[in-house]
């Protein structure tokens, strides 16, 4: 069997997020405008609108840590200091700005620290662990924004975009690490959209409630995943070899005495 880097493998998830998260900034500027040679003007315009944008997003990203992830667009004009004409010239609506946000916030924040901790060579086990308390961490520390990124407050279509990047990064390192064991991969995406899924949809959960310490809620989705990977490689990522010897689960504690 091959071996394997887990740095290269980790590497790679990375890379595969920042290259779905260049597609959503590349989708979410729009059409560039096309400058006729010798036309400076739009150029110059195009360039001072991404500008603009970049910093408008910026501004938005610091009034929901303060006004909240269901703050309106009056809100957020008034604590950036424009009116709100002026986001709807960048911006075509909330959506629009939610997306952009979710660039920022990626670029910024959670790729950075996804490429911080994954500069050592990482066992199987512990590169589950490390991905997922990141991330669940990450959002602890930054609920508005995150809550507002999802768009679960303001029915952003971003949070399919967040999804999508997330998705991309499991299912590139799922891939990786199958493929150097020499398993079947075919089922990669839609192990990584369940994984994905799960994980978001319980920190969904934790934010609106925060009954646990992430420390928790960190162990309980570790277990939930690693417990699903071993699964699929001990059946050599073969659904049909698994549905035909699911692993048995344990006796009750009365059937085995």
């Amino acid at each position: 069997m091959p071996t394997l880097n887990p740095l290269s493998t980790a590497s790679v998830a990375v890379n595969a997020a920042r290259t779905l998260t260049h597609e959503l900034e590349q989708r979410i500027l729009g059409p560039a405008v096309e400058a006729v040679a010798g036309d400076g003007r739009k150029q110059r315009w195009e360039q001072h609108k991404q500008t603009r944008r970049a910093e408008l997003t910026a501004g938005t990203v610091d009034a929901i840590r303060v006004l909240g992830p269901n703050a309106g667009m009056d809100e957020i004009a008034a604590h950036v200091g424009v009116s709100k004409t002026v986001l709807y010239r960048y911006f075509t609506d909330k959506n629009d700005l939610a997306a952009a946000v979710t660039v920022t916030y990626m670029e910024s924040t959670l790729l950075p620290l996804l490429t911080d901790v994954l500069t050592d060579d990482l066992a199987d086990y512990d590169l589950v662990r490390t991905v997922i308390g990141v991330y669940v961490e990450t959002v602890a520390a930054d609920p508005n924004v995150y809550v507002f990124t999802t768009g679960r407050s303001s029915g952003s279509s971003s949070a399919a975009y967040t999804e999508r990047i997330f998705t991309g990064a499991v299912r590139s390192t799922i891939e990786q690490r199958l493929g150097a064991r020499g398993a079947q991969v075919r089922g990669a995406r839609t192990w990584a959209t369940a994984i994905v899924g799960a994980i978001i949809r319980a920190v969904d959960g934790w934010i609106s409630s925060q009954e646990q310490p992430t420390s928790e809620l960190v162990d309980e989705l570790t277990m939930l995943v690693w417990s699903g990977l071993v699964g699929i490689v001990s059946m050599n990522g073969d659904p049909e070899a698994f549905a035909a010897h699911p692993p048995p689960m344990p006796p009750l504690p009365e059937e085995s005495e």
